[in-house]
């Protein structure tokens, strides 16, 4: 709960809990390693000038699951400097293009977007301008602002399209960044150990 860096790691071998083989172990040890030499990383809350609360980041992996080809999708919330929530899961179906895949994920990052600013306003902090969804497919963006985007996936279920609405509300305000500047990468696949590096102080973690 207090280690986002492993999010992605801890979804995956997760599905295989019925029947692991030996190359999962093999990936457990790795894990356990890991932490081992991380055990000291606890996210960390620093003061917070921006006018905006919090930031989100979106991403996914289109057709991530060699077994069922569905994709993953992650996001991760910011709040003054650390993350204060993040998700990474398989999407229940199988999307047919990384824009669908990408659409699907900044779905479920906008609601846990509207929880945010629904909890902030009962704490007495309403947010006074849109969310900010950072998301790395422009496409994916497009899909979101424009309603003459979704033609090419009227076959989604109706619920996707709410995140149109709440773009339109402005409730949410989806940002393009690149995927190297994206944090949300990391729960999404398994990366390289540069992208490691730089996520974990995005995402609050220090040692």
């Amino acid at each position: 709960m207090t280690r986002p860096d492993i999010a992605y790691a801890v979804s995956y071998l997760g599905r295989f809990n019925h029947n692991p083989h030996p190359e999962h172990w093999t990936a457990v040890k790795h894990l356990l390693r890991y932490l081992k030499g991380t055990r000291d990383y606890k996210l960390v809350y620093k003061g917070c000038e921006s006018e905006e609360l919090f930031i989100t980041y979106s991403d996914a992996s289109h057709g991530g699951c060699k077994q069922t080809g569905r994709s993953t999708g992650g996001y991760v919330t910011l709040v003054c400097g650390a993350a204060v929530g993040w998700s990474s899961k398989r999407q229940p179906f199988v999307t047919l293009s990384s824009t669908e895949a990408e659409y699907v994920a900044a779905v479920e990052a906008g609601k846990e977007i509207v929880w945010m600013r629904n909890i902030l306003t009962e704490f007495g902090f309403p947010p006074s301008y849109a969310s900010t969804l950072f998301i790395d497919n422009k496409s994916g963006i497009d899909v979101s602002k424009n309603p003459e985007h979704h033609g090419r996936m009227k076959h989604l279920d109706l619920r996707f399209y709410w995140l149109r609405d709440a773009v339109q509300a402005a409730t949410i305000s989806p940002v393009y960044v690149p995927t190297a500047e994206n944090v949300a990468d990391l729960f999404t696949k398994a990366v390289q150990p540069r992208v490691v590096e730089f996520a974990v102080p995005m995402l609050g973690l220090s040692s």
